[in-house]
């Protein structure tokens, strides 16, 4: 059995399996998982190990809030295009790398943080990500990803990387993904905690470039903010420039107003 078998291919009861998020997930009931914690550190930090195995012992550590998870995470926000793994994942839509998803999947996951004292370095590690979101992809979830409290901690931060996403676009920089939509996706983000600021953020963006899928992203705002006058007018906004489909989707959302 190699090392990363007995880490991450073994279940908590001592039975093999492929299902390596079985046995990432299955840490938040069973203290077990902390005796693998030494083991998944020294894989983690191995430049002689596989890439694919370092990660998923970065993804493993960070989901089950040790700090050693977290500290990597910031590692690799620091210097992102020198991190061990990265492009090992490449998304299929964009052909880019998709490895800061996936750790910012596992830095949202604070169900063990108040437990093991590791809130701040969570936090930290979660603004390091955001810190990336005009240069590096997050998929689509960065509009989903954390929680209020983490949101509230981090709007400074979301208002300058959106401001300087805005300034990309406006100086006609090529992007490698879609830019536009993810800046929205942080927006629809912030609009759960601050709906006038979300509804600002996202106009700064839309204002510049308004694609489709941009504008889709864009809607649940209107949700979020709903019942005030912010809401209202980016509704309207929305109801001008977007297609049918997002037309439909925004009288929804100000019925329910």
């Amino acid at each position: 059995m190699t090392r990363f078998s007995e880490l991450l291919g073994t279940d908590f009861d001592g039975e093999p399996t492929t299902d390596i998020d079985d046995v990432i997930y299955g840490a938040f009931d069973d203290p077990a998982h902390r005796d693998r914690v030494p083991g998944l550190v020294e894989l983690m930090n191995d430049p002689a190990a596989p890439e694919i195995e370092r990660f998923l012992a970065c993804v493993a550590l960070t989901t089950w809030s040790e700090a050693a998870g977290y500290e990597a995470v910031l590692r690799a926000a620091a210097d992102p295009r020198n991190t061990p793994w990265y492009d090992f994942s490449i998304d299929r839509k964009f052909s880019v790398d998709s490895t800061f998803a996936q750790l910012a999947d596992a830095v949202a996951d604070r169900d063990l943080a108040e437990e093991k004292g590791t809130e701040g370095l969570r936090r930290e590690a979660a603004r390091a990500l955001v810190r990336l979101a005009d240069s590096e992809y997050f998929e689509d979830k960065l509009g989903e990803l954390f929680d209020n409290a983490t949101l509230l901690a981090l709007l400074d931060d979301v208002k300058e990387v959106v401001g300087r996403g805005v300034r990309s676009l406006t100086a006609g920089e090529k992007y490698r993904f879609d830019l536009p939509t993810q800046l929205v996706d942080l927006a629809s983000g912030v609009s759960a905690v601050d709906g006038p600021l979300g509804v600002e953020l996202a106009m700064s963006v839309l204002s510049v470039s308004s694609f489709p899928r941009a504008l889709t992203h864009a809607v649940p705002i209107v949700y979020r903010a709903k019942g005030s006058d912010a809401a209202r007018q980016f509704g309207e906004y929305l109801m001008s420039v977007g297609d049918e489909k997002v037309q439909q989707q925004v009288r929804e959302a100000l019925s329910e107003g």
